[in-house]
């Protein structure tokens, strides 16, 4: 592991307690950092926080005033936010558009592409008060291509592409950079969501021919994380093992 320092650093990341926010998390604590997990699984999240040296809160990161009052609970606790990893996210259903149901569409965007901008809309005055911020937002090479019967999803990620250019443009004035990341599909909870099928397409269209592994996202975004990424904003990173066309 390449060794990154974010020493004295302050990090929230949202879906902390398992999967890519979990490995996000344990390599921002490897380099230093202190990390606020925002989770809605309270007792997951408690029980990661402890395991792995962090601080856990419950927060719904579709309700806007639930964000408000996370952040103000973290700044009561760690003093600042010098990082925000947006990662907290759902699958949704796999259906066809025609089919899919309206409820569910409307579930995906809030959890996917809502709760994003409400992350953003918290900190991003944190971090300009304080001169300083690095923000990566995790979206999906489904962002990028559209997987078929996954058009929530894939509109939601697409969404969160476009916020992260449009929020790097606006700070690139400042020292704050917002990034994202594409990954293909790691074999985390999420693939609890999808069907067999669904699964074996996303895995047939890698030219690596696995999925990727949670570590290898969480290595890129804490390089995203660091000092050390002054330069690239409103950058779009690409970890879909050969799979992406731009």
């Amino acid at each position: 592991m390449n060794e990154l320092d974010l020493k004295g650093q302050k990090a929230v990341v949202t879906g902390g307690a398992q999967g890519i926010g979990r490995a996000a998390s344990e390599r921002l604590i490897a380099s230093g950092a202190e990390v606020v997990i925002w989770d809605f699984d309270a007792s997951l999240a408690a029980a990661t926080a402890k395991e792995i040296g962090a601080i856990s809160i419950e927060v719904d990161v579709t309700d806007w005033n639930a964000v408000e009052a996370a952040k103000d609970q973290t700044l009561a606790e760690v003093g600042r936010i010098d990082i925000a990893v947006n990662n907290a996210g759902i699958a949704g259903a796999n259906a066809p558009v025609a089919d899919y149901p309206v409820e569910e569409w409307q579930r995906v965007v809030r959890t996917d592409l809502d709760s994003v901008f409400y992350c953003l809309k918290a900190v991003i005055p944190v971090m300009t008060g304080n001169g300083y911020g690095r923000i990566v937002n995790v979206a999906s090479i489904a962002g990028k291509e559209g997987n078929p019967n996954a058009s929530a999803y894939s509109a939601a990620k697409a969404g969160v592409i476009a916020l992260t250019k449009s929020a790097g443009k606006e700070l690139a004035g400042h020292d704050i950079a917002v990034n994202c990341v594409t990954p293909a599909a790691a074999r985390t909870a999420i693939f609890d969501q999808m069907t067999e099928e669904h699964i074996a397409f996303m895995l047939s269209k890698v030219p690596r021919g696995r999925f990727i592994k949670v570590e290898e996202v969480a290595a890129l975004v804490a390089w995203l994380c660091s000092k050390e990424c002054s330069f690239t904003t409103a950058g779009v990173f690409d970890l879909s093992g050969g799979r992406a066309t731009y």
